[in-house]
């Protein structure tokens, strides 16, 4: 695929590094255009470095990776509000909240991919790579341990299987929650996972395990 990065950070690193690694084309555009050279010499494997409009011109999928105050402006940059990017899936993995307490900073009842949904119009935004940290994806797919679960929400079905192949191409498993009405829980889930790690709890001892719908159920019997 040919994928477009809007962001030079850490998960814009890392998913580049594995969507190339994987053997797609790779763009980045950032807000600065010298760290966008730096980020595509140092990675190599052909990513390139552009002007954001240019990253996001007939792509097959756009990540907008940037902080949450960098939104609009980024997608001002890549000319977004003036339909640059309708038709294609942006990848919206932003997670606004307060650092080291995990409160949302929407407004109640409002969600940070339906807002970008609203600044990038004709777009089909996807909610996906938002809990974990950008190492994860540096690992790529393999060893023995079974593929982490990536969460994500869209209202576009196509837009949503071009996800779920980048999610694979990184070595993640898909699962599709819902429409992008439902962004605003997974967001919620973020809060709820940085609220406990900062709080030094493991975030996965808070949430019981639920056996698989194809796991066997176990007797009566075999449970005494």
């Amino acid at each position: 695929m040919r994928i477009g990065i809007l962001g030079t950070g850490t998960l814009a690193t890392a998913l580049a590094e594995g969507w190339a690694r994987a053997g797609h084309e790779v763009a980045v555009g950032g807000r600065s255009q010298a760290k966008a050279r730096n980020l595509a010499d140092r990675l190599g494997r052909g990513v390139r470095a552009v002007e954001p409009r240019e990253a996001v011109r007939d792509r097959d999928a756009v990540l907008l990776a940037v902080s949450s105050d960098a939104v609009e402006d980024m997608l001002g940059l890549a000319d977004a509000p003036d339909g640059s990017l309708e038709g294609t899936p942006l990848i919206d993995p932003t997670n606004s909240v307060e650092h080291g307490v995990g409160v949302l900073l929407t407004e109640r009842g409002e969600s940070t991919a339906e807002r970008i949904a609203g600044l990038a119009p004709g777009a089909h935004v996807v909610k996906a790579f938002h809990l974990f940290a950008a190492q994860q994806w540096v690992r790529g797919p393999g060893g023995d341990e079974p593929p982490v679960t990536v969460a994500m929400c869209g209202d576009d079905p196509a837009a949503l299987g071009v996800v779920g192949e980048l999610v694979r191409a990184v070595g993640g498993a898909p699962a599709v929650l819902g429409s992008l009405d439902r962004a605003r829980q997974l967001e919620e889930v973020a809060g709820f996972v940085i609220g406990l790690a900062f709080a030094g709890v493991d975030p996965r001892s808070a949430v019981p395990h639920v056996p698989s719908p194809n796991t066997p159920s176990r007797s009566p019997s075999a449970s005494v």
